[in-house]
């Protein structure tokens, strides 16, 4: 064990509201955890710390995961991609009177 000179700060970063299994969205903290900070030893401020920073990976490796299926359900639709208004227009094609052919052509 390390000796300690100071307290261990609150990981709070002021995003206090919580998610579906009931973490702080700042901290990744439960309820519990919250608050009992000021009660909990250097030891025990540690481990809370330690957990909130798995969490926080588990938390983003699942977001990952998440934009990779989205990723892969776009690729699987088989829409046209719609042209962006912010592409310069296309011009249209000229048809040259050579190209065509007025030989069926009765008036």
């Amino acid at each position: 064990m390390q000796l300690e000179f100071f307290d261990v700060p609150s990981p709070c970063v002021g995003i206090c509201e919580s998610n579906v299994k009931g973490y702080c969205l700042g901290c990744m903290r439960t309820r519990d955890e919250r608050q009992d900070w000021i009660n909990l030893d250097n030891d025990n401020k540690q481990k809370v710390i330690k957990r909130c920073i798995q969490r926080k990976k588990r938390q983003q490796n699942k977001n990952q995961q998440k934009v990779v299926e989205d990723i892969n359900l776009l690729d699987m639709t088989d829409e046209p991609e719609q042209p962006s208004l912010l592409d310069p227009p296309t011009s249209p094609k000229v048809v040259h009177d050579n190209d065509l052919d007025f030989g069926d052509f009765e008036l």
